[in-house]
This record gives C-alpha cells, sequence and structure tokens, in this order.
C-alpha cells in the first residue's frame, strides 16, 4: 500500500516560497506607444494585481521595451522599487498623453515617487531611455489606450 505524503509537510509553503523567487510576469498584452520619432513597446498592466507586480523580478529589460500602468481613473499615483531589480525611469502621463513629470527609480529602493498631478498612466521604461532621446515632461505620448470611463 502506498502512502501519500502531502507536499506541505515537506516543504513548508514558507520555506519554499524563499527558495524560489517569483517569475517576473512576461505574458500582458501589448501595445506600441510613440513620442516624437520615437517607438516603445510596452506590457500593458491594467489589473490591480498587474499593476502590483510591474517590473519586479525582472533582472533586465530590452531597450526599446517598457511597462504601461492603466489606471481607471486620473489620481496622484506613487511607486516604489521593491523587488525591482533595474533602474528605471517613470514617466507620469495624463488622459491627453502628455508627460506630468519623470522620476528616476534605483533598484531594491523604497521611496515614492509620485506623480505631481492627477494621471491616469504611468510608464516604467529602463532608466536614461528619455534623458538619452532628450525627451521630457511636456511632450506627448501617443498610442495610449482608450480610458474606460
Amino acid at each position: 500500500m502506498k502512502t501519500l505524503i502531502s507536499a506541505a509537510l515537506l516543504c513548508p509553503a514558507l520555506a519554499c516560497a524563499q527558495a524560489t523567487p517569483p517569475a517576473p510576469q512576461m505574458d500582458l498584452p501589448r501595445a506600441t506607444l510613440t513620442i516624437g520619432m520615437h517607438h516603445i513597446d510596452v506590457q500593458l498592466a491594467q489589473t490591480d494585481w498587474q499593476r502590483q507586480v510591474g517590473l519586479m523580478h525582472r533582472r533586465s529589460m530590452p531597450e526599446h521595451e517598457g511597462m504601461l500602468f492603466v489606471f481607471e481613473r486620473p489620481g496622484v499615483q506613487c511607486f516604489w522599487m521593491k523587488d525591482t531589480l533595474i533602474p528605471l525611469t517613470a514617466a507620469f502621463v495624463a488622459d491627453d498623453g502628455v508627460i506630468v513629470n519623470l522620476a528616476d527609480m534605483q533598484p531594491l529602493d523604497e521611496n515614492t515617487h509620485c506623480s505631481s498631478r492627477p494621471v491616469r498612466y504611468v510608464l516604467e521604461v529602463n532608466q536614461g531611455w528619455f534623458s538619452q532621446r532628450k525627451l521630457q515632461a511636456g511632450m506627448k505620448l501617443k498610442g495610449l489606450p482608450v480610458s474606460r470611463d
């Protein structure tokens, strides 16, 4: 007679969770945004869970990729870098696509970086992407998803 042993008895939840690092989310819907003559391929984080996980646990990201966080309505959005391993720049973007402000964020830093006014979108890209292209607050992103209001 075979005896089945519960996996929970062999590997308590806490010990197993620590032994296996969480996998980054890589299967989100995608869109292409433009700003001036520049294009960026973004994953769309549209649900609470997708926004909460964001770019956590990634060790790298291709140069012309990023993640666009889409919120149901405009608000002051604040981000931090807990469990995020790569340096990022966050662009806080109003409904009309205008970049309200930019914030450079360091890996694993728990300081918050907030929009200077209510926004519906936040675009995270590799740090330096905006500055290398001389892109700044006041410029307009095109290709944003249509609001669901």
